[in-house]
Order: structure tokens, then C-alpha cells, then sequence
């Protein structure tokens, strides 16, 4: 039988691969701005292909495409008779991927985010999010998942209403933060606070994921190691943000040449603005030494990324085997069966 994912954490750090949302409309199967996950009814191939690559990159789970696949987003682009068909055919098409993997089965997590609904000064909205976490949490244990990740949440008071859900179906949680500019939790909280209550609560992970880069997201990922007794959680967007910019929402690029159909580089701009892959695995041994236990990347990842992150803590994913290795470049290679007139130019090219 596989593990569980406190089983997973107990024998060191759980890799999750996120970015689904920017890799498929990268890939041309989902729309920018709407950012609805249509994709498991519309083209299922294509999603399972996605699970699949960050899977073998390193990912021990294999988390249902259902990010903004809830009542109030799909109102909004009015399809909301989607809606259950959507959640439960992103969680079985992730079980079915789940099963290929070739040395243990991955884990399946279900999805709940922020819903960009809530509103602490209004009651109604309050009661129409939690109605809106129960449903979708009801479908994950109808599917049978290994556990529900609550992510990007802005507001403490929603992420609590999350949890509150998920635990009254006896489901593992893993609850992290979307931090914004201001460097607090909406509604007042600072995220180590935050962190600290929800795991008082029964979360099995608490932490931080995407709106921030590593530079931005690790000061306070620090700040909830110190603060929670369990299990943290970091998946960071894979951008270079900075003390100016700590968000992706407004990340400038001073080199672009043309004018941008929108406002600011998020986000469909943001290309120039990436991490590389070693800024990255730079990262994750940082938050691997101060002993964060649940480590991914969020938005704009690739598996490439993924695997970089995965090595560095120790991992070694089923596609380490393409891991780069410059020995037999043309050019930049060290194999002495190399042509000697062709590597000899590598200091001019």
C-alpha cells in the first residue's frame, strides 16, 4: 500500500508540483484572465499529460486541477452546470495518472483556493464560501483522496473556514498562504500567526504558495518554521521578485521592447522575469536546512523546474535521467572524443 502523506513527511521532505495553471495555457489549452481549468472536460488527454510530466519530474503528488473550479468563478464565466463534472473528473483523471508512477503510487490531492468571494464585514458572503469549500470537499471524498490542499488564501478567516470543511470529512490537510504586498493576511493576520492558529486547528501543513519568488516568499517562510511545531510548506512562483515588487502582480521589465495589452507583465508578460533553475535549487536547499517539509513550486513552473528542486533536496525523480549533462556538447563538452577544432571555438562563440 502507498504511503500517506504524513508517512511521506515522516521520512523526509514531499515534493508538490504546482503551476498548472500557467503551463497549460502555456501549452494552449486554457485562457488567460477567465483562468478556469475547463481543460479536464475539454481536452482530459491534455491534463493528464501535465499531471504525468511533473509527476515523473519529482512530484510525489499529483493535485486535482481544480484551482478556481468553484461556484463563484464559474458563475462568473457562467457555466456553473460544469461544475461538479469538472472537480470530479480532474480528481479521476490525477488517480488514474497517480497509478503509473512506476516505483510507488503518488499521492492524489484534492483542491480548494481562495475564492475571491469572501468578505470578513459580510455575513452572507461568509456563508456562501463555506457552503462553496463543503461541496467541493464532499466531491474529494466521494473520489477518494489522499488529502485536500487549501492554497492561496489571502484571508486567515477564509483558510480557517477551509480547514473547518476539510477536517469535518476526516481528510488530511495542507493549508498555505497567498501573501500580497502589504505583508499581511487581509483581514490583519500576519502569516506566522496565522500558520500557527490553523495548525492549533489540526492543519498537517501549514506554509505559503505562489504570488511571491523565493527571494520574497523565504524571509517569511523562516518567520513560520520558527512559529509552527509541525510540518511547513513553501511552494514559491518561479519569478524573480523583489523588496520593491514582492508579488508577481506587479513585476516590471524594463527591458521590453513593446507595448503590453495589459497594465503591467502579469500574466502573460512575465516570461523575461523567470528564475533559472539553479536560482531555484538555490532556494530549495535553503528551505531544505531551515527544515521545511512540503516543497514544490507554484505558477509559471515547469517540470524542468521541478526536477531541479527535487535533486537538490535529495530526490531523484523517475526523468532524472535527462538531468542536464554538458560531458558531450559540441561545444562546451569535456569528452575527449570531441573534435578539437570545434571545442576550440567555445571561447568565441
Amino acid at each position: 500500500m502507498k504511503r500517506s502523506l504524513e508517512q511521506r513527511l515522516q521520512d523526509g521532505p514531499v515534493i508538490c508540483g504546482e503551476g498548472y495553471l500557467f503551463e497549460l495555457e502555456r501549452r494552449g489549452y486554457l485562457q488567460a484572465g477567465s483562468f478556469v481549468p475547463e481543460v479536464a472536460l475539454d481536452n482530459p488527454q491534455a491534463l493528464k499529460q501535465t499531471y504525468r510530466d511533473y509527476m515523473l519530474a519529482g512530484s510525489d503528488v499529483v493535485l486535482a486541477f481544480t484551482y478556481n473550479a468553484h461556484r463563484e468563478k464559474m458563475r462568473i464565466i457562467g457555466k456553473e452546470d460544469l461544475l461538479e463534472p469538472l472537480n470530479r473528473q480532474a480528481i479521476r483523471l490525477a488517480k488514474d495518472v497517480a497509478k503509473e508512477h512506476p516505483e510507488e503510487e503518488a499521492l492524489v490531492a484534492g483542491n480548494i483556493s481562495n475564492t475571491n468571494l469572501f468578505n470578513p464585514e459580510d455575513p452572507q458572503s461568509i456563508e456562501s464560501v463555506r457552503s462553496m469549500f463543503a461541496e467541493m470537499v464532499g466531491w474529494c471524498k466521494d473520489e477518494g483522496v489522499d488529502f485536500i490542499n487549501g492554497e492561496t488564501f489571502y484571508y486567515y478567516e477564509e483558510a480557517k473556514i477551509a480547514l473547518e470543511e476539510i477536517t469535518k470529512q476526516g481528510i488530511p490537510a495542507v493549508i498555505t498562504f497567498g501573501l500580497m504586498g502589504e505583508n499581511v493576511l487581509r483581514d490583519g493576520y500576519s502569516v506566522e500567526e496565522a500558520c500557527r492558529l490553523l495548525e492549533g486547528q489540526g492543519a498537517l501543513v501549514v506554509g505559503m504558495n505562489c504570488f511571491r519568488g523565493p527571494a520574497t516568499m523565504q524571509p517569511y517562510v523562516e518567520k513560520i518554521r520558527q512559529t509552527v511545531d509541525g510540518y511547513v510548506g513553501a511552494l514559491p512562483i518561479p519569478y524573480r521578485t523583489s523588496e520593491d515588487h514582492p508579488t508577481f502582480f506587479n513585476l516590471p521589465d524594463g527591458g521590453c521592447a513593446c507595448s503590453l495589452p495589459t497594465d503591467t507583465t502579469f500574466p502573460t508578460s512575465l516570461d523575461p522575469l523567470y528564475c533559472n533553475r539553479y536560482e531555484l535549487a538555490q532556494w530549495a536547499k535553503e528551505a531544505h536546512d531551515i527544515g521545511v517539509n512540503y516543497i514544490g513550486l507554484c505558477c509559471g513552473a515547469s517540470p524542468s523546474m521541478l526536477r531541479e528542486v527535487a535533486e537538490t533536496v535529495g530526490r531523484t525523480a523517475i526523468n532524472s535521467t535527462y538531468s542536464p549533462d554538458m560531458e558531450k556538447h559540441f561545444l562546451f563538452g569535456t569528452d575527449n572524443t570531441l573534435q578539437p577544432h570545434i571545442t576550440s571555438y567555445k571561447a568565441k562563440a
